[in-house]
């Protein structure tokens, strides 16, 4: 009876140190870290390139799991889609976020520290952001009081795109496009008086970014120092000015205030004659219109020198599980790797952030050489400076007012001067 009761023990043991066993090595090998991706590309803006990435990503990382959200309302709407899950306890990992909300992601939200992040956990990567990036380009991610914040990701700069056929039937020379704001006035006029179509439309995304370009190009600022304070300044007569041109076209009929889907669907089927907006939407344009779609440098006023800002997203890390956040690195750097930041350009037309892609033989050189309208956008890089970011808690609330001042600027029921006057002071009593 004991000898029997020392086998069913030792048969017990055995069974019981098996599936120990087997239990260790299916936890090894079967379960996956999954992460959360956000991010603001619907499937005109370059949402099937987030998907191919993924795709890659994953079946190249086999334990791992990338997860992608596509957030509307652009930056302004994932911000407070983050914001109400960080409040839930239920942040996402990897996070596109918007250049504008810079200063505001800095001071608002409980982010990883990344560099702190990849020295404790992927130590080997350490210098990673330092060797690959150029410091004007990691600036974009650091806030006014030093703080790196993310990974540059995606630069953009707005261009002007344009249909030749609109311009030969109204008796413009599709290779000679307008270079200054007065000639963009003109030749909006001509297209309507010829054509019968809309001369012009300039994005209207729910941001500041291409009005910004706007204003600074002709020697205004969208804010600056005051006693130490960030202070609202685009209620200057330049600011004023400038935003004037696009509302006297629009009154006139020679310029279009509308939704941007209904705008650049008029652009592509050939009922608008010019849009100025991101290069971000080059290859959806370059795919979907029906004509060969042209572009130029954002137009100058005179003399005065071009300032456009650098509109795109930086890639935060929110992850506080520490398997989530070596999976969210992995990630990352898979993102700003050359091969795939090269997919990234040619799926979007944003500009790549890191060193080397576009000389590189296997990443963009032949690609940049042969599109043009991607030349019009690497031209202006030395033209870019950093995209406005509203600080404070109130910077959310301070980039909405300057948002909703556009609508009352363009419909008409204020001069842009009377509206930018009462706009800044908003602004300013939100900021303090």
């Amino acid at each position: 009876m004991k000898q029997f009761t020392k086998i069913i023990s030792f048969l017990c043991l055995s069974l019981f140190l098996i599936t120990l066993t087997g239990c260790g090595n299916t936890t090894k090998t079967s379960e996956k870290v999954t992460i959360e991706y956000w991010h603001v590309n619907a499937e005109s803006f370059g949402g099937a390139t987030v998907k191919q990435l993924i795709e890659t990503f994953n079946k190249e990382n086999p334990d791992i799991e990338v997860v992608e959200k596509f957030n509307p309302d652009m930056y302004k709407g994932l911000t407070q889609n983050l914001q109400a899950a960080m409040a839930s306890g239920k942040n996402p990992d990897v996070v596109q976020m918007g250049y504008s909300y810079l200063n505001y992601a800095g001071e608002n939200l409980k982010y990883d520290d990344i560099q702190e992040l990849i020295s404790t956990q992927m130590p080997e990567d350490k210098n990673f952001i330092q060797d690959n990036f150029l410091p004007n380009i990691i600036s974009l991610a650091t806030t006014d009081d030093g703080k790196q914040i993310g990974v540059p990701y995606s630069v953009s700069v707005p261009v002007l795109y344009y249909n030749p056929e609109i311009f030969k039937q109204a008796g413009l020379d599709p290779n000679k496009p307008p270079r200054t704001w007065q000639e963009v006035t003109q030749y909006a006029q001509i297209i309507k008086e010829k054509t019968s179509n809309v001369g012009f439309f300039m994005q209207e995304y729910a941001d500041n970014w291409a009005q910004q370009a706007l204003i600074e190009s002709n020697g205004g600022k969208m804010l600056t120092k005051k006693d130490n304070k960030t202070v609202a300044a685009f209620d200057s007569p330049e600011a004023a000015q400038a935003y004037q041109v696009i509302a006297d076209m629009v009154k006139v009929g020679t310029g279009l205030h509308s939704s941007n889907d209904e705008a650049f669907q008029a652009f592509l089927s050939g009922k608008v004659g010019m849009v100025c907006t991101t290069i971000g939407k080059r290859e959806n344009f370059e795919k979907s219109a029906k004509f060969t779609v042209m572009s130029t440098l954002f137009p100058t006023f005179e003399n005065k020198p071009r300032k456009v800002p650098a509109g795109g997203n930086m890639l935060m890390i929110f992850s506080k599980d520490p398997e989530k956040q070596k999976a969210a690195w992995r990630f990352v750097k898979f993102l700003e790797s050359p091969s795939a930041l090269a997919l990234w350009t040619k799926g979007t037309g944003y500009l790549p952030p890191r060193k080397g892609v576009t000389e590189d033989p296997n990443g963009l050189k032949d690609f940049v050489a042969e599109n043009k309208n991607m030349q019009s956008a690497m031209s202006q890089m030395p033209d870019v400076v950093k995209w406005a970011s509203f600080p404070g808690a109130n910077g959310l609330q301070a980039e909405q007012a300057l948002i909703d001042v556009r609508d009352v600027i363009l419909s008409g029921q204020q001069t842009a001067a009377a509206a930018l006057k009462q706009a800044a002071d908003k602004v300013n009593t939100l900021l303090q």
